[in-house]
């Protein structure tokens, strides 16, 4: 099969477009022939500096497409079947090989570009949300990086869930395509300080919660926009930056910062009813998966320096 590899970490350009051997099927696992592939930011930050399982190395973790076999204990998935898929690595090829408990059904007539994208994005927004962030109805949520993958997502969530939206970037061009979304406030983070605009949107109250997908530095305006009993779900660190913050702020307010990290939680049956709901919330157009821009596999050094561009609004896939 091909595949987009690379023998060392670093940026775009040591990804590769080889001939690798073809995966074998484990006996409570799944091959799929890959359709499209969901670019993530750990995606991106494995390839700069990640563990290399293999060698050469297959980044990604999540593509959706066709099984074309199935494992001896597979009982409940069929060959023909179209899933979504998570694992650790794999998803830069023509074909993966993932645990059957890491693949998640396709409604019949949705698009398996939207598909491929949903599992760790959606599920990722929605566990900074509710699960760790423990929104609810009329509160206020910031959403750092909101022209992200994540970003859109929470958006969408946080407003169908009854909550008043801000969100940041890097343009108001990039705010603009947001508010289609459900963005209520928009705060362009290169032309204002983040604190001091949440403050004079909130009444100088704070946010009741934080998704932070960047780190470094964009935390510590997080920590600034919480208001009393605030919470910060800290989910990246696109930022690449180093994680120094001083949180004896989060005492004064009783405010309260939780790291998320969806693989965590990703064999349980709680986050894998979770996705499933979100996909098929997804298919009846509950929800809107953002493509911004498609690129075949062959340029995955193109797409990952699109991405790391920060150009994108919603997410980048690739198609084998």
């Amino acid at each position: 099969m091909k595949a987009a590899v690379y023998y060392e970490n670093g940026p775009p350009a040591v990804l590769k477009y080889e001939d690798v051997a073809d995966p074998v099927c484990h006996p409570k696992g799944v091959i799929i022939r890959v359709e499209a592939i969901s670019i993530e930011g750990g995606d991106t930050l494995n390839r700069f500096g990640g563990a290399l399982v293999n060698h050469p190395h297959i980044v990604g973790y999540q593509a959706a497409g066709e099984i074309i076999e199935i494992g001896a204990e597979v009982t409940h998935l069929k060959p023909g079947q179209k899933v979504a898929t998570v694992d650790g690595f794999g998803s830069h090829a023509e074909l993966r090989a993932v645990p059957a408990r890491n693949c998640w059904p396709v409604p019949a007539g949705y698009d398996i570009r939207k598909a491929a994208v949903v599992p760790v994005t959606f599920g990722t927004a929605h566990d900074c949300l509710f699960e760790f962030g423990r929104l609810k109805a009329g509160e206020t949520v910031l959403v750092q990086a909101g022209a992200s993958g994540v970003g859109i997502a929470a958006i969408q969530l946080a407003k169908r869930a009854g909550a008043k939206v801000l969100a940041t970037a890097s343009s108001d061009e990039r705010l603009e395509k947001l508010k289609a979304y459900g963005l209520d406030h928009g705060i362009n983070y290169k032309a204002e300080s983040v604190p001091d605009s949440v403050m004079r949107l909130t009444d100088k109250k704070g946010v009741n919660l934080v998704v932070d997908s960047v780190g470094g530095a964009t935390l510590k305006g997080s920590l600034a926009s919480l208001g009393y009993r605030g919470r910060l779900s800290m989910v990246g660190n696109a930022g690449r930056e180093p994680m120094v913050v001083d949180v004896s702020s989060l005492m004064g307010g009783n405010r309260s910062l939780s790291g998320v990290f969806l693989g965590a939680e990703i064999m349980t049956d709680r986050a894998h009813d979770m996705i499933q709901t979100l996909i098929e919330d997804c298919a009846r157009g509950e929800l809107q998966v953002v493509i911004d821009r498609e690129f075949p596999l062959a340029e995955a050094a193109g797409a990952h320096a699109y991405i790391e561009s920060r150009q994108a609004v919603g997410r980048v896939v690739m198609v084998p």
